[in-house]
């Protein structure tokens, strides 16, 4: 018995004995120590944490190779990898997180509506309850900087592009033909209801690599991953109606949407300047399916819509005005898939389809157009580290026009194309810091159209100048082919290029957020025709060039006045452009130098009531008067529009909703049409185009039926 102790006593003194001692100091990058790291040998029990000067030291009987871990909040864990016995006196130097909350976010041009974004100046509620929306997502983003008030179109217009130079997607897929079917001087919508979005962003330029054929702008729209639960909306409208159901699954759920719009009892009741024979009628419908996979998630989106109108229009050269009469027919359908390969590897695929069809009746012309369109794209995303990510992929657009015309003199003409275009792209994002990043990348393109391989480079910086501001610089190279009112008269073109350079500061703390953004644009490349419009006998080429510059400012503050919510943006507009028909550069007539949106929310606790105003103004548009010399030469008065909303929760569920716009009664002038030939008095006679009315009224009961009975449309409205 005594000699087992004895030696039980010399084993466990060999032991201690043969501890090592572990010790070092652990600091931050500027050499500061770190208090409270944790410090261990990785499977063991054996460790400490840091002192008040960032040492540490602790006895272990591991012997051999050992891994050694030191981690602390907001920084990388570091791990070391050797013999214990070489583990002593270390210095560790940790590296801050990247992924942290307070870190920069590569944001030059770039707008976010969002949850999960870290960066938003807007939220998915807003894009609805903006008072001059009407419901329209495209409604709510003029109101941001950057944008051009061109109140008769109603599409996006950024920075000195037009329209066509914006281009809208969904989760990542193209959409061709993303606004309703209008006629002159009548703003057109969004085709999409948000009903089935949670995530906008919005990129007034400088965007990246994998986004292609867009001179200007995109409008990236991700429709709901997973609805929280199963619900049935109702709407009924003084223009129509709506109804909405969600139904959920295990490992899937369905959303439906589907709607009916009506102008002919609200042209009953409050007439406009058009003289309406058959008022605008549209039904639609949209619905997105999503099935869950272990490491993945499938959607599948479809949305339809049938549009019809007839009407005669004034026109100063006719007497009689002019007829028009559109029927269309739109379907869109996109598939996606997203998901992990393993931990490291991301994998994104998807395609889209579109059919759209416009038969139109204008005067003795008759036009009918259909274009097929897909859109492909696969990316791949690798994870090195936090601080380093590399994102390529591939895609393939193939758009088909076609187009019937004939009208008194040409008994029927056809023109047709097939536009189609192979991009691949690669990109890198690069954390160097929690407070310096850059995201560089390649766009290469080929166009079998033109025959024209076009390489575009993007890089952006950001730099973290305190816990809540920050700087970015963007640059980048794009192009666009022209669209089907050019390409279906020639094809022997090539694509009209621009270049992006942008600064932009950034304050967001304390829900408050500032922006100011400073950009130039220089156009290249772009059509120019001979003729008065773009016909079959033009003659076209690529002798266009322009710019824009300017700078845009947002300001936004929910935190001052209690229960009070508002932002205001600016825009300063410098653009000139040598195009189309234009004998020299002139400031295009889509174009506002000043451009300032006010928009507010109040909710009234005791009222149960959401109230809310828009108020947007712009300086005059240029237009030409052929009286005086000169193209281009004169300016419309500038624009104003005050519009107001109210939403009373007559129960949890059950809303009742109003709006007016412009309910001041601004009389808005978009510009001037003149006779083609001048009267006895050489004097060539005009008419102001004015908005089909000047005010627009809605109201709508919305109620929904859902499992918690407390759901409600308010997100919707």
């Amino acid at each position: 018995m005594k000699k087992g102790f004895i030696i039980l006593i010399v084993l466990l003194s060999f032991k201690l004995s043969a501890q090592q001692l572990i010790s070092g100091i652990v600091l931050n990058n500027n050499s500061e120590p770190i208090v409270g790291a944790n410090v261990f040998l990785e499977g063991t029990y054996d460790g400490s944490s840091t002192d008040e000067n960032g040492k540490f030291t602790f006895k272990t009987s591991e012997t051999g190779t050992q891994t050694l871990i030191v981690s602390y909040i907001s920084f990388e864990t570091f791990s070391m990898i050797g013999d214990v016995t070489y583990m002593k006196d270390l210095t560790v130097k940790l590296r801050e997180d990247v992924n942290t909350l307070d870190a920069v976010v590569l944001s030059a041009g770039t707008f976010q509506a969002g949850d999960n974004s870290k960066a938003s100046v807007l939220k998915p509620l807003d894009v609805v309850t903006t008072a001059s929306a009407l419901g329209d997502f495209v409604g709510a983003l003029q109101t941001l900087p950057g944008t051009t008030t061109v109140a008769e179109d109603g599409r996006l217009f950024v920075r000195g592009g037009e329209a066509e130079e914006t281009q809208i997607f969904i989760d990542g897929i193209r959409v061709f033909t993303p606004y309703t079917p209008t006629t002159n001087n009548s703003p057109t919508r969004g085709r999409y209801s948000p009903f089935l979005f949670d995530g906008i962003t919005f990129s007034t330029g400088g965007y990246s690599a994998e986004y292609g054929q867009a001179l200007s702008s995109v409008l990236l729209l991700n429709t709901i991953d997973e609805p929280d639960q199963e619900k049935t909306d109702i709407g009924v409208m003084a223009l129509g109606a709506t109804l909405g159901n969600t139904q959920k699954w295990k490992t899937s759920s369905l959303s439906m949407n589907v709607s009916y719009i009506n102008l002919a009892p609200y042209i009953a009741a409050f007439p406009d300047r058009n003289d309406w024979i058959k008022p605008y009628e549209t039904a639609s419908g949209e619905a997105v399916f999503r099935k869950k996979f272990n490491s993945g998630l499938l959607k599948l989106y479809t949305a339809f819509d049938i549009t019809n109108f007839e009407l005669t229009q004034e026109d100063i050269n006719q007497t009689e005005g002019v007829h028009f009469k559109l029927k269309n027919n739109n379907l869109y359908f996109n598939g996606s898939y997203q998901g992990k390969l393993n931990d490291t590897w991301d994998v994104f695929g998807g395609m889209s389809f579109t059919h759209a069809n416009n038969d139109l009746n204008i005067s003795d012309m008759l036009i009918n157009d259909t274009e097929n369109a897909i859109h492909a794209k696969v990316t791949f995303k690798k994870r090195f580290s936090n601080r380093f990510k590399l994102n390529f992929g591939s895609e393939y657009f193939s758009s088909n026009f076609n187009e019937d015309y004939s009208d008194s003199s040409i008994n029927d003409i056809v023109y047709d194309y097939n536009n189609n275009i192979s991009a691949a792209f690669t990109e890198a994002d690069i954390f160097l810091s929690k407070n310096v990043a850059f995201k560089s990348g390649l766009r290469l393109e080929y166009s079998e159209l033109f025959n024209q391989f076009t390489l575009s480079p993007r890089l952006s910086l950001a730099y973290k100048t305190s816990k809540s501001s920050q700087l970015s610089l963007a640059y980048g190279d794009f192009y666009q082919n022209p669209s089907s009112n050019i390409l279906k008269f020639n094809q022997n073109l090539k694509a009209q290029n621009t270049a992006h350079y942008i600064l932009n500061y950034q304050f967001n703390a304390n829900r408050k957020i500032f922006r100011a953004e400073a950009y130039f644009k220089d156009y290249k490349n772009l059509i120019k025709y001979d003729t008065d419009f773009a016909e079959f006998n033009s003659n076209f080429n690529n002798d266009g060039y322009g710019f824009a510059k300017g700078v845009d400012l947002f300001w936004r503050d929910s935190k001052t006045i209690k229960n009070i919510d508002y932002w205001v943006s600016y825009s300063f507009l410098d653009t000139k452009r040598d195009y189309l028909n234009y004998p020299s550069k002139k400031q295009p007539n889509f174009a506002n130098t000043h451009n300032l949106s006010f928009v507010g929310k109040y909710w009234i606790n005791d009222l149960r009531s959401q109230v809310g105003f828009s108020y947007a103004f712009a300086t005059g548009r240029t237009y030409t008067n052929p009286n005086v010399t000169g193209f281009l030469n004169e300016k419309t008065k500038a624009y104003n529009n005050l519009s107001i909303n109210w939403a009373y929760l007559i129960s949890p569920q059950k809303i009742l909703y109003a709006s007016v716009n412009n309910v001041l009664g601004f009389k808005n002038i978009n510009g001037y049409q003149y006779a083609n030939v001048a009267n006895g008095n050489g004097i060539f006679e005009s008419r102001a185009l004015k908005p089909a009315a000047d005010q627009f009224f809605f109201v709508g009961f919305f109620w929904t039926i859902s499992e918690d009975k407390k759901s409600n449309q308010l997100d919707n409205l």
